[in-house]
């Protein structure tokens, strides 16, 4: 592979479109996502491999990252996200009439009763940002935000990865499949659901009951892992199963089929909003944090890597 000599010439746009083959997996699926030939994004890619002297991708229907290539992927993205920072305190000098926010979700907490009333009003301030929503496990926001991908993220308290700013806290229950054993208990405790077949979620509470259990030196009787909540609430709905989910995340009472008890002892989930490095926040993420917490009116603090006092969120406007 013959390589490039003189003055660098990779371009922001060519790790755009590095960044996309590797989220899509795919030339065409990326070159459909991006507006442009398949050709462009073929040749931005060969050119930043004549520039780095490397290949960064294994070619095939599904190319996938090379050893070296993940690695450049994630500074990558890392100049990405810095360099939408810039655009986007320049922007803020002029009102931030344009932009966008990445934002990493994690199950329906955070995307059915977290994000709307926030949106409605971030919309209502800023028309001009665009907003991205991705939504996975824990784990996966996790890396999200490790990687860049994403702005601000939901996570989950104690986090000493992320810079942490606290939302909100609620309670932790048990599902019970109606007329289950346990149905007749004003509470319930871990031991008492290791008895029976228990479905485990990974969607924003999975870390937090696994701890739970672990601290408590117990081991549930696994049958199900689910990546949506709703698959969750069905296999305890079918009898199949008991869980443990955050209330917040569960749908109206007048939908249910199953019997929700609190535990013993109680167990809370504390919810927060997380960037990767405070210093490196653009202004639309910190207006998204901001709005954020002016909506939940926060119960406590939480701050940056578990420090107790809440940083200081500037205005951009």
């Amino acid at each position: 592979m013959a390589k490039t000599h003189g003055r660098h010439t990779m371009t922001l746009t060519q790790l755009e479109i590095f960044s996309a083959v590797a989220a899509c997996r795919g030339f065409t699926a990326a070159a459909l996502q991006l507006g442009i030939s398949q050709s462009g994004v073929s040749h931005a890619i060969e050119a930043l491999e004549q520039e780095f002297g490397v290949s960064l991708l294994r070619r095939g229907k599904n190319p996938e990252l090379t050893d070296v290539g993940a690695r450049l992927l994630r500074q990558a993205q890392a100049m990405l996200g810095l360099a939408e920072s810039m655009r986007q305190e320049a922007s803020a000098a002029r009102g931030m009439k344009r932009g966008t926010l990445r934002i990493g979700s994690f199950g329906p907490t955070a995307s059915l009763r977290l994000l709307p009333p926030v949106l409605e009003k971030y919309h209502a301030a800023f028309p001009g940002i665009e907003i991205h929503v991705d939504e996975g496990p824990d784990s996966e926001g996790a890396q999200w935000l490790a990687d860049y991908r994403v702005d601000v993220g939901f996570v989950t308290l104690p986090n000493e990865q992320f810079d942490t700013f606290f939302l909100m806290q609620d309670q932790l229950v048990a599902l019970l499949p109606t007329g289950h054993p346990l149905a007749g208990k004003r509470s319930v405790t871990l031991a008492d659901l290791c008895a029976s077949p228990f479905a485990m979620t990974r969607a924003g509470s999975g870390d937090i009951i696994g701890r739970l259990f672990q601290a408590a030196g117990l081991q549930p009787n696994i049958h199900y892992r689910s990546l949506q909540l709703v698959s969750t609430i069905a296999a305890v709905e079918r009898g199949d199963a008991v869980s443990i989910v955050a209330e917040s995340a569960l749908p109206p009472e007048s939908t249910i089929a199953y019997i929700k008890k609190p535990l013993r002892p109680a167990a809370v989930r504390k919810v927060a909003l997380a960037v990767p490095d405070t210093g490196r926040m653009s202004p639309a993420t910190r207006e998204f944090i901001r709005i954020a917490q002016q909506v939940f009116a926060p119960q406590g603090t939480a701050g940056a890597k578990g420090k107790e006092k809440l940083p200081t969120v500037r205005q951009q406007v």
